[in-house]
């Protein structure tokens, strides 16, 4: 069988996603990439993602993607009505909206599961129910609260991820509840609501360093202040004041790392002998690592600790990905359409999910959808003749 015979593993499933910004998105995304059909529920004016600056401006197409569009006014009690018969079609709904806000249209899970008990529910939120779950989160607050941003930045500095960490991982959560849920549904015939959260997940990510306090007794240090478990294991600022990433974590690596370096005496000197040793001497090792390293480019260093089997890694910027020799060659990147902006209807290159199956990664079947690209093709899906749906346009109840 040819890899385009393939099915994929959710062909046939129906997602209906109401989502917003990134953690919503990303749990339809995931589910789409597998093959689901995920139909984006947004509003009249579109969802506000497409429209972001600065660092919002890829949500969009990043997390949108194999996804169709129809537009819905749920104010509009005719709008509420067509969004909850197509949630009846569906095997999965999927939101992100404050608490309380689905029940007002009839959309939460008590109102969808009496009318179909097979219905599997995504709820994204800020917080799982309990005393937090009234606040308004971000990715942002949770990590500072979370105790993320306090490992992330340099003492007296928190600083948050790169990235939008629980976001991202906290629709990846969620898709892999519905994954779960949909396995238990094929057992008892019944679904079941699914949540995830961003506090929630971001206390998932910093519980290596709760633990290491349960044992240890020790408050675990913020990344940049932390002592090492591993001698050499740091950033160095090389020839040019190019930087470069470099490890030895073992005995062994050690001694591999002075002999391509020609270290000798290093490698011969006996209060070096162990790593242990070694970390306990960080504060006169290093500032001698760092001014022999110095006469050698990043290049350089890359060649030989690459052929040594030495761990390395060159300091680079996430639009430096897109000339990645290694996400070229394996596909990691696929083209996608900009479908809003100054850019519009250009293509940019978007990272595919990290997984491969059975040996292929999992790409773009259909680009992120123009805004309200498949509303008529959808209302006509459930019946309504050209004629309801005009009527239905002109009390803004679609678009």
């Amino acid at each position: 069988m040819n890899n385009s015979d393939k099915k994929l593993p959710l062909e046939g499933l129906r997602v209906v996603e109401f989502t917003h910004m990134v953690m919503g998105p990303t749990c339809g995304m995931v589910l789409a990439d597998m093959g689901a059909e995920v139909i984006k529920v947004e509003p009249i004016e579109g969802d506000r993602t497409r429209h972001l600056l600065g660092s919002g401006a890829g949500f969009f197409p990043m997390f949108n993607r194999n996804k169709k569009s129809i537009q819905i006014n749920l104010q509009s009690p005719e709008g509420a009505e067509v969004a909850r018969r197509l949630c009846a079609t569906a095997d999965v709904v999927a939101e992100n909206f404050k608490p309380g806000s689905m029940a007002k249209y009839g959309l939460d899970y008590a109102s969808l599961s009496a009318a179909n008990p097979k219905i599997i529910y995504a709820s994204l939120k800020g917080f799982l129910p309990g005393p937090y779950d009234h606040r308004t989160a971000l990715d942002e607050v949770v990590q500072m609260m979370g105790g993320l941003a306090y490992m992330t930045g340099r003492p007296g500095d928190p600083l948050r991820a790169g990235t939008s960490v629980n976001d991202i991982m906290g629709g990846m959560f969620g898709a892999i509840g519905v994954l779960g849920a949909l396995i238990q549904r094929g057992i008892t015939g019944r679904g079941q609501e699914i949540q995830s959260a961003l506090f929630e997940n971001n206390v998932f990510l910093v519980g290596q360093h709760m633990l290491q306090y349960a044992i240890t007794g020790k408050a675990a240090e913020p990344m940049p202040n932390r002592i090492s478990a591993w001698a050499v294991y740091d950033v160095f600022t090389v020839k040019n004041g190019e930087q470069i990433f470099l490890a030895a974590v073992s005995d062994a690596q050690w001694a591999t790392f002075c002999d391509v370096l020609g270290f000798a005496d290093l490698k011969a000197d006996p209060r070096y002998s162990n790593n242990n040793a070694r970390v306990s001497l960080r504060d006169v090792m290093m500032p001698e690592l760092r001014r022999r390293l110095e006469a050698y480019t990043a290049a350089e260093l890359t060649a030989i600790f690459e052929k040594a089997g030495l761990p390395f890694a060159p300091i680079v910027k996430p639009e430096e990905l897109f000339d990645d020799p290694h996400l070229q060659a394996t596909g990691g990147l696929a083209d996608v359409r900009l479908t809003d902006g100054p850019k519009a209807g250009q293509t940019a290159r978007a990272a595919l999910l990290p997984f491969t199956m059975d040996g292929q990664r999992l790409g773009v079947r259909q680009q992120p959808p123009q805004q309200g690209e498949n509303t008529d093709a959808l209302l006509q899906s459930l019946g309504l003749s050209d004629a309801e749906i005009d009527q239905l346009r002109q009390r803004q109840a679609v678009a």
